[in-house]
Protein backbone atom coordinates (compact mmCIF):
# COMPACT_ATOMS: atom_id res chain seq x y z
CA UNK A 1 0.00 0.00 0.00
CA UNK A 2 1.25 3.52 -1.00
CA UNK A 3 0.52 6.58 0.11
CA UNK A 4 0.63 9.78 -1.99
CA UNK A 5 2.62 12.39 -0.64
CA UNK A 6 1.69 16.07 -1.13
CA UNK A 7 4.69 18.77 -0.68
CA UNK A 8 5.47 22.66 -2.30
CA UNK A 9 8.74 22.92 -3.46
CA UNK A 10 10.38 25.54 -0.92
CA UNK A 11 12.04 28.83 -3.08
CA UNK A 12 14.71 31.20 -1.65
CA UNK A 13 13.66 34.44 -1.34
CA UNK A 14 14.83 36.99 -4.39
CA UNK A 15 16.65 40.26 -2.73
CA UNK A 16 13.77 41.82 -4.37
CA UNK A 17 10.88 39.96 -2.25
CA UNK A 18 13.37 40.23 0.97
CA UNK A 19 13.55 44.09 0.55
CA UNK A 20 9.83 44.31 -0.49
CA UNK A 21 8.62 42.74 2.48
CA UNK A 22 11.03 45.01 4.97
CA UNK A 23 9.06 47.75 3.13
CA UNK A 24 5.79 46.26 3.85
CA UNK A 25 6.45 45.41 7.59
CA UNK A 26 8.23 48.60 7.99
CA UNK A 27 4.88 50.13 6.58
CA UNK A 28 2.74 48.48 9.00
CA UNK A 29 5.20 50.00 11.95
CA UNK A 30 4.91 53.58 10.55
CA UNK A 31 0.71 52.93 10.67
CA UNK A 32 1.04 51.64 14.21
CA UNK A 33 3.40 54.78 15.34
CA UNK A 34 1.07 57.17 13.27
CA UNK A 35 -1.99 56.29 14.88
CA UNK A 36 0.01 56.64 18.38
CA UNK A 37 1.02 59.76 16.93
CA UNK A 38 -2.47 61.16 16.60
CA UNK A 39 -3.86 59.80 19.63
CA UNK A 40 -1.21 61.82 21.77
CA UNK A 41 -1.60 64.75 19.47
CA UNK A 42 -5.08 64.85 19.98
CA UNK A 43 -4.73 65.26 23.57
CA UNK A 44 -1.91 67.82 23.12
CA UNK A 45 -4.41 70.15 21.37
CA UNK A 46 -7.36 69.49 23.61
CA UNK A 47 -5.48 70.47 26.46
CA UNK A 48 -4.27 73.55 24.73
CA UNK A 49 -0.42 72.65 25.68
CA UNK A 50 0.93 74.79 22.52
CA UNK A 51 -0.87 78.34 24.22
CA UNK A 52 2.19 77.11 27.04
CA UNK A 53 5.02 77.80 24.88
CA UNK A 54 3.28 80.76 23.08
CA UNK A 55 2.21 79.71 19.70
CA UNK A 56 -1.08 81.05 18.12
CA UNK A 57 -2.21 77.10 17.20
CA UNK A 58 -1.27 73.67 17.26
CA UNK A 59 -0.95 73.84 13.93
CA UNK A 60 1.74 76.57 14.42
CA UNK A 61 3.13 74.10 16.87
CA UNK A 62 3.71 71.31 14.76
CA UNK A 63 5.38 73.33 11.88
CA UNK A 64 7.79 74.60 14.24
CA UNK A 65 8.78 71.57 16.84
CA UNK A 66 8.22 68.84 14.24
CA UNK A 67 8.64 70.43 10.78
CA UNK A 68 5.59 69.73 9.78
CA UNK A 69 4.56 71.82 6.78
CA UNK A 70 0.85 73.76 7.53
CA UNK A 71 -1.20 71.82 5.05
CA UNK A 72 -0.18 68.72 6.15
CA UNK A 73 -1.06 69.75 9.90
CA UNK A 74 -4.19 71.05 9.92
CA UNK A 75 -4.56 67.68 8.21
CA UNK A 76 -3.13 65.19 10.66
CA UNK A 77 -5.34 67.48 13.19
CA UNK A 78 -8.60 66.51 11.34
CA UNK A 79 -7.73 62.92 11.23
CA UNK A 80 -6.55 62.88 14.90
CA UNK A 81 -9.86 64.55 16.29
CA UNK A 82 -12.15 62.46 13.91
CA UNK A 83 -10.80 59.53 15.12
CA UNK A 84 -12.28 60.20 18.44
CA UNK A 85 -15.61 59.24 17.65
CA UNK A 86 -14.49 56.67 15.20
CA UNK A 87 -13.72 53.68 17.59
CA UNK A 88 -13.58 50.73 14.68
CA UNK A 89 -11.19 52.51 12.00
CA UNK A 90 -9.00 54.27 15.17
CA UNK A 91 -8.53 50.38 16.29
CA UNK A 92 -7.55 48.61 12.92
CA UNK A 93 -5.30 51.98 12.38
CA UNK A 94 -3.26 51.31 15.62
CA UNK A 95 -2.78 47.74 14.41
CA UNK A 96 -0.92 48.54 11.19
CA UNK A 97 -4.04 47.47 9.09
CA UNK A 98 -4.81 50.67 7.28
CA UNK A 99 -2.69 53.09 6.23
CA UNK A 100 -3.25 56.67 7.27
CA UNK A 101 -3.56 57.64 3.43
CA UNK A 102 -6.93 55.47 3.69
CA UNK A 103 -7.55 57.02 7.19
CA UNK A 104 -7.36 59.93 6.33
CA UNK A 105 -10.09 59.56 3.45
CA UNK A 106 -11.68 57.61 5.36
CA UNK A 107 -12.64 60.04 8.04
CA UNK A 108 -13.75 62.66 5.44
CA UNK A 109 -16.93 61.01 5.05
CA UNK A 110 -17.09 58.18 7.70
CA UNK A 111 -19.75 57.92 10.57
CA UNK A 112 -20.45 55.36 13.16
CA UNK A 113 -23.04 53.24 10.78
CA UNK A 114 -20.69 53.37 7.93
CA UNK A 115 -17.38 52.68 9.67
CA UNK A 116 -17.31 48.55 8.50
CA UNK A 117 -18.16 49.16 5.09
CA UNK A 118 -15.29 51.74 4.27
CA UNK A 119 -13.51 49.58 6.38
CA UNK A 120 -14.01 46.45 4.29
CA UNK A 121 -13.36 48.47 1.04
CA UNK A 122 -9.94 49.94 2.93
CA UNK A 123 -9.01 46.32 3.42
CA UNK A 124 -9.65 44.37 0.54
CA UNK A 125 -8.66 47.55 -2.02
CA UNK A 126 -6.14 50.27 -2.48
CA UNK A 127 -5.55 53.59 -0.92
CA UNK A 128 -6.69 54.51 -4.77
CA UNK A 129 -9.94 52.98 -4.10
CA UNK A 130 -10.65 54.26 -0.85
CA UNK A 131 -9.97 57.89 -2.52
CA UNK A 132 -11.91 57.43 -5.31
CA UNK A 133 -14.84 55.99 -3.37
CA UNK A 134 -14.40 58.94 -1.11
CA UNK A 135 -14.52 61.50 -3.74
CA UNK A 136 -17.46 60.29 -5.70
CA UNK A 137 -19.60 60.00 -2.55
CA UNK A 138 -19.11 63.21 -1.37
CA UNK A 139 -19.89 64.52 -5.08
CA UNK A 140 -22.99 62.66 -4.91
CA UNK A 141 -23.97 64.07 -1.30
CA UNK A 142 -22.57 67.63 -2.62
CA UNK A 143 -25.26 67.52 -5.98
CA UNK A 144 -28.31 66.13 -3.73
CA UNK A 145 -27.46 68.14 -0.85
CA UNK A 146 -30.67 70.83 -0.60
CA UNK A 147 -28.31 73.78 0.67
CA UNK A 148 -25.61 73.08 -2.05
CA UNK A 149 -26.58 76.94 -3.32
CA UNK A 150 -25.23 78.23 0.16
CA UNK A 151 -22.62 75.73 0.61
CA UNK A 152 -21.56 77.40 -2.68
CA UNK A 153 -21.20 81.06 -1.33
CA UNK A 154 -19.29 79.66 1.68
CA UNK A 155 -17.19 78.40 -0.65
CA UNK A 156 -16.39 81.40 -2.41
CA UNK A 157 -12.58 82.38 -2.40
CA UNK A 158 -9.52 83.98 -4.62
CA UNK A 159 -5.94 83.36 -3.79
CA UNK A 160 -2.90 84.21 -5.36
CA UNK A 161 1.01 83.37 -5.29
CA UNK A 162 3.84 84.43 -6.61
CA UNK A 163 5.13 81.66 -9.58
CA UNK A 164 9.10 81.15 -9.70
CA UNK A 165 9.18 83.53 -13.28
CA UNK A 166 7.73 86.34 -10.97
CA UNK A 167 4.62 86.68 -12.29
CA UNK A 168 1.25 86.38 -9.74
CA UNK A 169 -1.19 83.73 -10.02
CA UNK A 170 -4.58 84.08 -9.45
CA UNK A 171 -7.10 81.49 -8.58
CA UNK A 172 -10.94 82.22 -8.01
CA UNK A 173 -14.49 80.07 -7.08
CA UNK A 174 -17.78 82.11 -6.87
CA UNK A 175 -21.15 82.02 -7.14
CA UNK A 176 -22.60 82.43 -10.66
CA UNK A 177 -23.90 85.77 -10.40
CA UNK A 178 -20.75 87.21 -8.37
CA UNK A 179 -18.55 86.00 -10.75
CA UNK A 180 -20.92 87.21 -14.10
CA UNK A 181 -20.11 90.78 -12.55
CA UNK A 182 -16.18 90.42 -12.63
CA UNK A 183 -16.43 88.90 -16.45
CA UNK A 184 -19.04 92.04 -17.54
CA UNK A 185 -16.54 94.15 -15.55
CA UNK A 186 -13.68 93.04 -17.69
CA UNK A 187 -15.63 92.52 -20.59
CA UNK A 188 -16.02 96.42 -20.58
CA UNK A 189 -12.58 97.65 -19.24
CA UNK A 190 -11.76 95.77 -22.69
CA UNK A 191 -14.16 97.09 -24.97
CA UNK A 192 -12.79 100.45 -23.18
CA UNK A 193 -9.39 99.80 -24.52
CA UNK A 194 -10.70 98.69 -27.56
CA UNK A 195 -12.29 101.95 -28.35
CA UNK A 196 -9.35 104.11 -27.14
CA UNK A 197 -6.93 102.37 -29.34
CA UNK A 198 -6.56 103.57 -33.23
CA UNK A 199 -7.59 101.70 -36.03
CA UNK A 200 -4.03 100.68 -37.22
CA UNK A 201 -2.96 99.90 -33.73
CA UNK A 202 -6.63 97.74 -33.25
CA UNK A 203 -6.36 95.65 -36.13
CA UNK A 204 -2.39 95.43 -35.22
CA UNK A 205 -3.29 94.40 -31.81
CA UNK A 206 -5.72 91.87 -32.50
CA UNK A 207 -3.51 89.95 -34.08
CA UNK A 208 -0.81 90.21 -31.94
CA UNK A 209 -2.13 90.00 -28.51
CA UNK A 210 -4.51 86.91 -27.47
CA UNK A 211 -8.10 87.61 -26.10
CA UNK A 212 -6.63 85.90 -22.18
CA UNK A 213 -3.71 88.69 -22.28
CA UNK A 214 -5.87 91.54 -23.05
CA UNK A 215 -8.29 90.39 -20.22
CA UNK A 216 -5.26 90.37 -17.63
CA UNK A 217 -4.84 93.67 -19.00
CA UNK A 218 -8.76 94.74 -17.69
CA UNK A 219 -8.46 93.51 -14.76
CA UNK A 220 -5.54 96.10 -13.83
CA UNK A 221 -7.65 98.27 -14.99
CA UNK A 222 -10.17 97.87 -13.33
CA UNK A 223 -7.87 97.33 -9.80
CA UNK A 224 -6.31 101.24 -10.72
CA UNK A 225 -10.17 102.56 -11.50
CA UNK A 226 -10.75 101.17 -7.70
CA UNK A 227 -8.03 102.61 -6.27
CA UNK A 228 -8.05 106.38 -8.25
CA UNK A 229 -11.74 106.65 -7.17
CA UNK A 230 -11.67 109.65 -4.77
CA UNK A 231 -14.25 108.00 -1.83
CA UNK A 232 -11.39 105.30 -1.47
CA UNK A 233 -7.88 107.52 -0.91
CA UNK A 234 -7.23 108.70 2.66
CA UNK A 235 -4.95 107.62 4.88
CA UNK A 236 -4.82 104.31 4.49
CA UNK A 237 -2.98 104.80 0.92
CA UNK A 238 0.46 103.68 2.17
CA UNK A 239 -1.03 100.31 3.35
CA UNK A 240 -1.80 100.03 -0.44
CA UNK A 241 1.47 101.04 -1.56
CA UNK A 242 3.21 98.60 -4.59
CA UNK A 243 7.01 98.43 -2.62
CA UNK A 244 9.71 98.04 -4.61
CA UNK A 245 13.38 97.57 -3.31
CA UNK A 246 16.19 98.73 -5.05
CA UNK A 247 19.77 97.91 -4.07
CA UNK A 248 23.29 99.11 -4.83
CA UNK A 249 23.04 96.68 -7.77
CA UNK A 250 19.98 97.43 -9.68
CA UNK A 251 19.96 94.76 -11.62
CA UNK A 252 20.63 91.91 -9.38
CA UNK A 253 19.06 93.60 -6.36
CA UNK A 254 16.03 94.80 -6.65
CA UNK A 255 12.29 93.29 -5.98
CA UNK A 256 8.59 93.61 -4.42
CA UNK A 257 8.48 93.53 -1.29
CA UNK A 258 7.32 90.33 0.36
CA UNK A 259 7.54 89.21 -4.05
CA UNK A 260 9.99 87.80 -5.90
CA UNK A 261 12.93 89.41 -8.28
CA UNK A 262 12.06 92.04 -10.92
CA UNK A 263 14.33 93.38 -13.81
CA UNK A 264 15.90 96.57 -13.45
CA UNK A 265 18.78 96.40 -16.04
CA UNK A 266 18.59 99.67 -18.30
CA UNK A 267 18.46 97.77 -21.75
CA UNK A 268 16.12 98.77 -24.77
CA UNK A 269 12.71 97.13 -22.91
CA UNK A 270 13.86 99.12 -19.94
CA UNK A 271 12.84 97.78 -16.69
CA UNK A 272 9.86 97.20 -13.95
CA UNK A 273 11.52 99.26 -11.45
CA UNK A 274 12.35 102.36 -14.41
CA UNK A 275 8.65 102.00 -15.13
CA UNK A 276 6.48 102.14 -11.87
CA UNK A 277 9.36 104.82 -10.69
CA UNK A 278 8.08 107.34 -13.23
CA UNK A 279 4.71 108.32 -11.19
CA UNK A 280 5.30 106.98 -7.43
CA UNK A 281 6.79 108.31 -4.23
CA UNK A 282 10.46 107.39 -2.75
CA UNK A 283 11.58 106.31 0.33
CA UNK A 284 15.74 105.99 0.74
CA UNK A 285 16.70 103.69 3.48
CA UNK A 286 20.58 103.16 3.57
CA UNK A 287 21.85 100.03 4.73
CA UNK A 288 24.87 99.59 6.53
CA UNK A 289 27.63 96.89 5.56
CA UNK A 290 25.17 94.20 7.17
CA UNK A 291 22.76 95.18 4.98
CA UNK A 292 20.69 96.36 8.47
CA UNK A 293 18.73 99.72 7.74
CA UNK A 294 20.04 102.60 9.70
CA UNK A 295 18.01 104.94 11.64
CA UNK A 296 15.67 107.05 10.27
CA UNK A 297 12.53 109.91 11.24
CA UNK A 298 12.76 111.83 14.67
CA UNK A 299 12.49 110.20 18.22
CA UNK A 300 8.91 109.73 18.46
CA UNK A 301 6.35 107.25 19.97
CA UNK A 302 4.49 106.71 16.66
CA UNK A 303 6.38 105.00 14.11
CA UNK A 304 6.64 107.07 11.11
CA UNK A 305 5.64 105.50 7.76
CA UNK A 306 9.37 105.59 6.67
CA UNK A 307 10.59 103.41 9.54
CA UNK A 308 7.74 101.27 9.23
CA UNK A 309 9.22 100.70 5.92
CA UNK A 310 12.48 99.94 7.14
CA UNK A 311 11.95 98.42 9.96
CA UNK A 312 9.86 95.63 7.79
CA UNK A 313 12.78 95.39 5.79
CA UNK A 314 14.66 94.24 7.86
CA UNK A 315 12.38 91.91 9.96
CA UNK A 316 10.48 90.86 7.18
CA UNK A 317 7.77 89.26 9.54
CA UNK A 318 6.96 88.78 13.01
CA UNK A 319 10.24 87.70 15.34
CA UNK A 320 8.55 85.65 17.57
CA UNK A 321 10.14 82.05 17.21
CA UNK A 322 8.34 79.93 14.88
CA UNK A 323 5.74 82.33 13.85
CA UNK A 324 6.02 82.58 9.74
CA UNK A 325 3.54 85.61 10.01
CA UNK A 326 4.29 88.44 7.72
CA UNK A 327 1.37 90.56 7.61
CA UNK A 328 -0.92 92.32 10.40
CA UNK A 329 2.35 93.70 12.10
CA UNK A 330 3.18 96.04 14.57
CA UNK A 331 5.91 97.52 15.35
CA UNK A 332 7.25 97.04 19.32
CA UNK A 333 9.41 98.98 21.52
CA UNK A 334 11.78 96.46 23.37
CA UNK A 335 12.10 99.22 26.12
CA UNK A 336 8.71 100.18 26.16
CA UNK A 337 8.47 104.34 25.15
CA UNK A 338 6.85 105.25 28.33
CA UNK A 339 10.17 103.30 30.10
CA UNK A 340 12.73 105.99 27.87
CA UNK A 341 12.92 103.52 24.96
CA UNK A 342 13.47 105.74 21.86
CA UNK A 343 11.92 105.20 18.61
CA UNK A 344 14.79 103.79 16.59
CA UNK A 345 14.94 100.55 14.75
CA UNK A 346 17.62 99.06 16.88
CA UNK A 347 14.80 99.39 19.95
CA UNK A 348 12.46 98.13 17.50
CA UNK A 349 11.24 94.37 16.40
CA UNK A 350 8.27 93.57 14.45
CA UNK A 351 5.33 91.28 15.75
CA UNK A 352 1.71 90.01 14.63
CA UNK A 353 -1.13 90.68 16.70
CA UNK A 354 -1.34 87.48 18.73
CA UNK A 355 2.28 87.72 19.45
CA UNK A 356 2.33 91.41 20.35
CA UNK A 357 -0.81 90.80 22.74
CA UNK A 358 1.39 87.90 24.37
CA UNK A 359 4.20 90.08 24.84
CA UNK A 360 2.24 93.12 26.69
CA UNK A 361 -0.29 91.01 28.22
CA UNK A 362 0.08 87.15 27.97
CA UNK A 363 3.05 87.42 30.38
CA UNK A 364 6.42 86.77 27.65
CA UNK A 365 8.76 89.52 26.91
CA UNK A 366 10.96 90.41 24.42
CA UNK A 367 14.42 91.57 25.79
CA UNK A 368 17.62 92.81 23.92
CA UNK A 369 20.89 91.06 25.35
CA UNK A 370 24.23 92.88 25.82
CA UNK A 371 25.47 92.15 22.64
CA UNK A 372 22.33 93.59 20.51
CA UNK A 373 20.71 90.10 20.32
CA UNK A 374 17.13 90.16 20.55
CA UNK A 375 15.63 87.43 22.29
CA UNK A 376 11.57 86.42 24.04
CA UNK A 377 10.89 84.98 27.55
CA UNK A 378 8.26 83.00 28.33
CA UNK A 379 5.86 82.79 31.96
CA UNK A 380 8.43 81.09 33.54
CA UNK A 381 11.18 83.34 32.74
CA UNK A 382 12.63 80.37 30.19
CA UNK A 383 14.72 81.87 26.99
CA UNK A 384 12.89 80.74 24.43
CA UNK A 385 14.74 79.11 20.98
CA UNK A 386 14.91 80.91 18.06
CA UNK A 387 15.13 77.32 16.10
CA UNK A 388 14.39 74.19 16.03
CA UNK A 389 15.94 71.16 17.73
CA UNK A 390 15.08 68.08 16.34
CA UNK A 391 17.16 65.01 18.07
CA UNK A 392 19.11 62.64 16.20
CA UNK A 393 17.81 58.98 16.15
CA UNK A 394 19.74 56.13 13.74
CA UNK A 395 17.59 53.99 11.96
CA UNK A 396 18.53 51.15 13.95
CA UNK A 397 17.42 52.92 17.07
CA UNK A 398 14.36 53.92 15.48
CA UNK A 399 13.25 50.05 14.60
CA UNK A 400 14.34 48.56 17.99
CA UNK A 401 11.94 51.49 19.65
CA UNK A 402 9.48 50.47 17.27
CA UNK A 403 9.41 46.91 18.06
CA UNK A 404 10.08 47.25 21.98
CA UNK A 405 6.67 49.81 21.65
CA UNK A 406 4.09 47.84 19.32
CA UNK A 407 5.51 44.41 20.03
CA UNK A 408 1.87 43.64 21.08
CA UNK A 409 0.39 44.56 17.69
CA UNK A 410 1.69 41.61 16.01
CA UNK A 411 3.00 43.60 12.90
CA UNK A 412 4.57 41.38 9.58
CA UNK A 413 5.10 41.86 6.05
CA UNK A 414 1.07 40.77 5.33
CA UNK A 415 -0.76 43.34 7.82
CA UNK A 416 -1.38 46.23 5.59
CA UNK A 417 -1.21 44.64 2.17
CA UNK A 418 -4.84 45.01 0.26
CA UNK A 419 -6.82 41.94 -0.08
CA UNK A 420 -7.68 41.99 -3.60
CA UNK A 421 -6.01 40.37 -6.32
CA UNK A 422 -4.70 42.02 -9.66
CA UNK A 423 -6.75 42.41 -12.24
CA UNK A 424 -9.96 42.66 -9.59
CA UNK A 425 -12.24 45.52 -10.38
CA UNK A 426 -14.35 47.78 -7.64
CA UNK A 427 -17.81 48.70 -9.24
CA UNK A 428 -18.11 52.50 -7.85
CA UNK A 429 -20.72 52.97 -8.65
CA UNK A 430 -22.36 49.85 -6.46
CA UNK A 431 -20.50 51.40 -3.36
CA UNK A 432 -21.46 54.58 -3.69
CA UNK A 433 -24.54 53.68 -3.67
CA UNK A 434 -24.19 51.32 -0.62
CA UNK A 435 -23.07 53.93 1.26
CA UNK A 436 -25.59 56.56 0.52
CA UNK A 437 -28.05 53.92 2.03
CA UNK A 438 -26.26 53.62 5.63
Amino acid sequence: MSANVHYEPRFEQTRGEKLGDEITELCAYINVAMAHFLKLLREFDEQRFWEEQGFQSCTHWLNFKCGIGFGAARERLRVAHALAALPKISAKFSEGKVSFSKVRAMTRIARPENEDYLLMVAKHGTANHVERLVSQFRRAEKLNYPGAAEELYRARALTYYYDDDGSIVFKGKMPADQGELVVKALEMAMDAQFVNMGPVIRDADEERVPVAARRADALCEVAETYLNHPENTGSTADRYQVVVHVGADPIRDTHLENGPHVTADYGALGSTSERISCDCSKTTVEDDEYGEPLNIGRRSRTIPPAMRRALKARDGGCRFPGCTNHKFVDGHHIQHWSKGGETSLENLVLLCRHHHHLVHEGGFDCRMGKGGEVYFVDRREKRLRDFQQTPGVSIEESLAFMCRRFADKNVSAETCKARWYAGEKMDMEHAVWVMSQL
